[in-house]
Formats: C-alpha cells, structure tokens, sequence
C-alpha cells in the first residue's frame, strides 16, 4: 500500500513506518511543518519516500494518514482528492483535548467518513467524537535494547518545551521534585530556564538536545526515570525509559497508571511521594536494576513494535477500499 503522511511526530512515525508499507512524505524546499520530509535524527527505512508537495497532484497513493485538522483541506488543496471520499483516510489523534474538558469536540466529531485513531484509552475517553468512529491502537517502540548502568546517581527527566508547555508537562514540579531527587534535564538549555528554576547544579542540570543515537545511553546511565507530565497524551520518553531497563518513577496523570505497573516503578498524583520514591532508588541501586528488568518486561509486553505494527497493518487493510460505499 502506499501511503500520504506527514512527518509530524518523530518517534511516533519511526515506529509507523516500520510496516510492510511505501510512506510518501511532503517535502517542500524550507522543508518546515507541512513538508518538512525524511528525519535527520531518527534512523528510516527507504520505503519512506520524500516527494515535493508540487507533485503531490500527480501522486498516486492508496490511503492518507492524517494527525491535524488543516491537513483535511491541505490533501485536497494539494492532491485534488478529499480524504473519505476520493481517497480512503484514518486520523491519527496524539494529543489530550484542550478546551472544556471532558467536553471538547474533536475536530472530526459526528462525521463518519474518516475514523479517529487514538494513542490511548484515555484520549478515547476524554475526547468527544461524537458519532464519528474512533479506535485506540497503543504505541509501539522501535526497540533501543536493555541499556541500563544507572551509574549516574541522579534522576532523569526528559521533556519536550518545558518552558512554553510549562504546568502541562510538570516544569514547575522541578524545584520540588529536586529537593529531594537531584534531577538531569534532558531537552534543553539552562539559560531558557525562568530564573526560579535555575537551581544549583547539584539539584538540577540541563542536557542539551542530542542525537537519537547518544540520547538513549545517556538516559540509561541515570539511576532513575522521573515522568512529570501532568496533561499530555503518554510520553514516549517514559515507553523508551522502561525499555531501556530503568525503573520509573510517574505522575498519575493521562495513561501513565496503565503503561506503568507496580513491578515497574511509582506512580503517584503526590509530587512528594515520587519525589521519596525518586530518593529511594538513589539510594538502593540493586532495587533499580531489578525494577528497572520489570519495567522493561512490562513495555514490551504491551508496547512492542510486532504489536503496534499488526494493529496498524489491520486499520489499513480495513479502511482501504472503502471510497464509494
């Protein structure tokens, strides 16, 4: 099958395209949102293929994948085809809803031409879609193996825009989280810290942006993963950490109480408590390797690759042919 999609969420499509698929990515010459094509920091397979949004008309494609609205009036814009009914189309829906939850209507709320695909059972839950179809299929990783050391004596968080993002994905839990945990940041520069946060070394340093292949032995070498989002969809982050052998430590928020069981870490809606259990496996590093192999265990029996992609590869099948019925 061959398959329009855009490059919108990097770790999520590394996974996607990891099916049995051809996956036609717009490119276009600034190479920004609406085309920004192949990643440069995530290793792709070469069915994934960059195609110049100007030639997007004279495509051909068996199915779009879509995960934003604008992306509805862009196909036809772009292609001449309206996806659900000149071409068959999913909506893949990563996020929490905004607005007035649990009230929010989701974009394509009480249509019945284009499924919704949600990450999680909790975005299914929260999201109003009316009559609109809606199914969950669960993230899957790209496996980056057992790497766990744990050599380094502090707790790893690792988070995408903290300061924009700000209460959604716990930046203000930091000082508290590091009076009792010294914390690495992994994601940003100490200098694009509000001046609160710019805490001694000692209790919170930054790591700057790396690559794919340096980020994972990195997080691995901490004694600890602290989750700290409190209103977002479930963090990849938090998927790779367990699959790289490290125990967890999570806000009770979002899906976090389902991907984590109690074998594999601490889940609390009580900052202090993560914050105690964050000191605990500081301080008891047999007791983070052996919870780390069962957080591990844990991700890979419910978020592994063959899963996700079987789960996808059904969606597709079921979805394709679909126009003119």
């Amino acid at each position: 099958m061959r398959i329009l999609i855009w490059h919108v969420h990097g770790s999520w499509t590394t996974s996607f395209v990891q099916g049995p698929h051809d996956y036609l990515l717009p490119v276009n010459d600034v190479r920004d949102a609406d085309g920004l094509g192949r990643a440069r920091t995530w290793t792709w397979p070469a069915s994934v293929v960059e195609l110049p949004v100007v030639e997007l008309r004279r495509a051909e494609f068996d199915l779009v994948v879509l995960q934003r609205p604008h992306e509805l009036d862009m196909v036809e814009r772009w292609t001449g085809k309206k996806p659900g009914y000149d071409v068959p189309a999913l909506y893949v829906e990563h996020n929490t809803p905004g607005g007035g939850v649990p009230r929010t209507q989701h974009p394509l709320y009480d249509q019945d031409r284009i499924p919704v695909i949600h990450v999680t059972h909790f975005n299914r839950l929260m999201w109003d879609c009316g009559a609109a179809p809606t199914f969950v299929i669960e993230h899957g990783i790209v496996d980056p193996g057992y790497q766990y050391t744990g050599e380094v004596n502090r707790a790893a968080v690792a988070v995408n825009d903290p300061v924009r993002r700000g209460r959604a994905v716990g930046t203000d839990l930091l000082p508290v989280l590091a009076a009792e945990a010294p914390l690495d940041v992994f994601g940003m520069r100490v200098d694009r810290l509000p001046e609160h946060l710019r805490l001694d070394e000692s209790r919170l340093r930054t790591v700057d942006d790396l690559p794919q292949s340096l980020l994972h032995g990195e997080l691995a070498r901490r004694r600890v993963y602290l989750h700290t989002a409190r209103w977002t969809s479930l963090g990849l982050s938090l998927l790779e950490a367990m699959h790289l052998g490290m125990p967890v430590v999570a806000l009770a928020t979002t899906e976090a109480t389902r991907a984590v069981p109690p074998e594999a870490g601490v889940v609390s809606s009580d900052p202090e408590e993560l914050a105690a259990a964050a000191r605990h496996f500081l301080d008891n590093r047999e007791l983070a390797r052996a919870t780390g192999h069962r957080a591990r265990e844990a991700v890979l029996s419910r978020y592994s690759l063959a899963r996700f992609i079987s789960d996808w590869d059904s969606a597709l099948e079921r979805q394709h042919g679909l126009v003119g019925r």
